[in-house]
């Protein structure tokens, strides 16, 4: 399936890649603490700063995938990936003005 050149493909990819991130980053610095992930989910709530920087290293995942799609010359894949990257883009510009 991963070897498959289309767009929904890197929708899809661009999509979960990040939310892996995301408790991959949970699971490798607030774990260790001792912090839960309903705490972890409740200090992003309360503290509204930390949120779009943790989205943003988040987003770092996708560039590796697309890296790695780019190079494998599947274009439609990768251009998926690129436009949720810049969907996501556009939420931490929000979230940084709000």
């Amino acid at each position: 399936m991963l070897k498959q050149d289309k767009l929904s493909l890197g929708i899809l990819l661009g999509l979960l890649t990040p939310g892996i991130a995301f408790f991959l980053y949970y699971l490798g610095v607030f774990m260790p603490r001792g912090q839960h992930l309903n705490e972890f989910f409740l200090m992003l709530k309360n503290n509204k700063q930390v949120l779009p920087k943790l989205i943003s290293i988040c987003l770092l995942a996708n560039g590796i995938v697309f890296y790695l799609y780019t190079r494998k010359r599947r274009d439609l894949t990768a251009r998926g990936i690129f436009l949720v990257t810049m969907l996501y883009a556009i939420v931490i510009l929000l979230l940084k003005i709000i």
